[in-house]
């Protein structure tokens, strides 16, 4: 389950944020931080799995037309398919009436998610 980022979720997010490269560096991490709490085109989704355990993070960015994927960072424990789909179903019921896309780095969940669609 999806569940809009708070403040009160501000460690565990950034530890998750920190498995990406782009976030090891502290400064990028916390430029990130501040720009998904003050900017509101930008959304910061924590992941629940069945135990209610957060277990990844969801950045991305709205459009009029689009949701954006920016980055999806999971435990390692929880790097498989199923909670990638779920993750994308949930964002899909979240904006059914708008259209998933992603940064070049995240396309392969747009390929998974149609594949999983057309089943």
């Amino acid at each position: 389950m999806l569940v809009q980022y708070k403040k009160d979720y501000e460690k565990t997010a950034m530890g998750l944020l920190s498995f990406l490269p782009d976030f090891k560096n502290l400064d990028n991490l916390r430029d990130e931080m501040k720009l998904n709490q003050e900017d509101n085109d930008f959304q910061l989704y924590l992941y629940r799995n069945d135990s209610s355990n957060i277990v990844g993070v969801l950045g991305t960015q709205n459009d009029d037309n689009f949701i954006i994927i920016r980055y999806l960072s999971l435990a390692p424990g929880f790097r498989e398919e199923k909670y990638l789909l779920d993750i994308l179903k949930n964002l899909s019921e979240d904006y059914p009436n708008k259209k998933i896309a992603a940064v070049p780095e995240y396309t392969y969940l747009i390929k998974l998610l149609k594949k999983n669609n057309d089943k």
